[in-house]
C-alpha cells in the first residue's frame, strides 16, 4: 500500500491563450522533479481543477504521470460533485499511473452534505477506487468541514489512507491523529501550520508554497525528523509570510506571480480569476526576498 509521507507540491496548472500550456508545464515539472519534494499533486486547489473540463483533467493527469514516472509519485485530485464522476476520474487516474487520489468534499449542495451523506460518498468511492484514497478537507473553499469524528470513522476503511486537512484547526488535526487507526496519515494542508502538525504526529504536507520553495519546505520536515527542533521551528517562522502571500492574501494569482519570480512559468490564472497587479507584485517580491531564499536561479 502506498504510504503518505513527506512534502508534496500541489502544482499549478499553466495556461496560455486560455489553454493548458503543456510546454511550460514540462519545464516546471523538470524543476519540481529534481527538487527534494517527496512527490507532486496534480489537480489540487492550486491546480485550478474546478476550472478544467473533464477532458482536460484526464489529459493533464496523463501528461504529469508520464513525465513523473520513475522519479516521484503523483497524487491526482479527482473530487467531483457526483459520486459517479469521482469514480470515473479515479479510474482515469489509475490508468494514467497515479499512486493515489485526493478527493475533496462535494460542496454545491452544502446544506445537504451532512456527516452521514459524506460518509456514504467517501465509502462508495473508496469501495471501488483502484487507487488508495486521501480525504481532502478544504473548508475555506468548499464551506464544508470534515470533522475529526468523520475522518476517524472513514479512516477505518482499508482503502482510505489519509487526509489532507487545510482547515488550520489544530485541535481538529490533533484529534484526527490521536484517534485514527495506526497507518492513517494526516497531512498539513498549508505551510503555515506544517511544523505544529508534525509535532502532533502528521506525516507530511501538501503545500502551495512548495511550488515556489520546494527544497525549503522539504527541509523543514527533514530538520524535524532529525530532531533539530529549533532549526525546524525557525524555518517555519521564515516561511510564514511567503505562505500567507500565496494562499490567503493573493491566492492563485499570487502563487503564479511568485513562481515567475523564482524562474518558473506562472502565467495567468484561468478566467474568471485575474492576474496579480503590479503594485501587489512588488509587495509580493519584497515578501519573498525577506526569506533569504530568493532570488533563485532560473530553470
Amino acid at each position: 500500500m502506498f504510504k503518505l509521507h513527506g512534502i508534496y507540491a500541489p502544482i499549478a496548472t499553466p495556461f496560455s491563450g486560455g489553454k493548458i500550456a503543456y510546454d511550460k508545464l514540462e519545464k516546471n515539472l523538470d524543476f519540481w522533479l529534481k527538487s527534494d519534494l517527496e512527490g507532486i499533486v496534480v489537480m489540487g486547489s492550486n491546480g485550478e481543477f474546478v476550472l478544467l473540463s473533464s477532458e482536460e483533467k484526464v489529459e493533464l493527469m496523463r501528461f504529469v504521470c508520464t513525465r513523473a514516472k520513475g522519479k516521484k509519485p503523483v497524487i491526482a485530485g479527482t473530487g467531483a460533485e457526483s459520486t459517479m464522476e469521482t469514480i470515473h476520474l479515479n479510474e482515469k487516474a489509475a490508468e494514467a499511473g497515479a499512486e493515489a487520489v485526493l478527493v475533496v468534499t462535494p460542496n454545491y449542495y452544502k446544506g445537504s452534505m451532512t456527516d452521514p451523506v459524506l460518509a456514504r460518498f467517501y465509502t462508495d468511492v473508496a469501495n471501488v477506487s483502484p487507487l488508495p484514497l486521501i480525504l481532502y478537507n478544504m473548508p475555506r473553499n468548499t464551506g464544508i468541514n470534515i470533522s475529526a469524528k468523520l475522518a476517524v470513522e472513514l479512516a477505518k476503511h482499508q482503502n482510505i489512507i489519509g487526509i489532507k486537512d487545510s482547515s488550520g484547526n489544530i485541535v481538529q488535526i490533533a484529534d484526527m491523529i490521536r484517534n485514527a487507526p495506526k497507518g492513517f496519515s494526516v497531512f498539513a494542508g498549508s505551510a503555515s501550520f506544517l511544523y505544529v502538525s508534525l509535532v502532533l504526529g502528521a506525516t507530511g504536507g501538501t503545500l502551495a508554497l512548495a511550488n515556489v520553495f520546494p527544497n525549503e519546505c522539504a527541509r523543514l520536515q527533514k530538520l524535524f525528523e532529525a530532531g533539530k527542533m529549533e532549526e525546524a521551528r525557525n524555518l517555519q517562522m521564515v516561511l510564514m509570510d511567503s505562505n500567507n502571500a500565496v494562499t490567503e492574501r493573493w491566492g492563485i494569482a499570487g502563487l503564479k506571480a511568485a513562481m515567475e519570480m523564482v524562474g518558473l512559468y506562472g502565467g495567468p490564472p484561468r478566467s474568471p480569476l485575474v492576474p496579480l497587479g503590479e503594485t501587489d507584485r512588488e509587495a509580493l517580491r519584497k515578501i519573498l526576498t525577506q526569506t533569504g531564499f530568493f532570488p533563485k536561479p532560473t530553470v
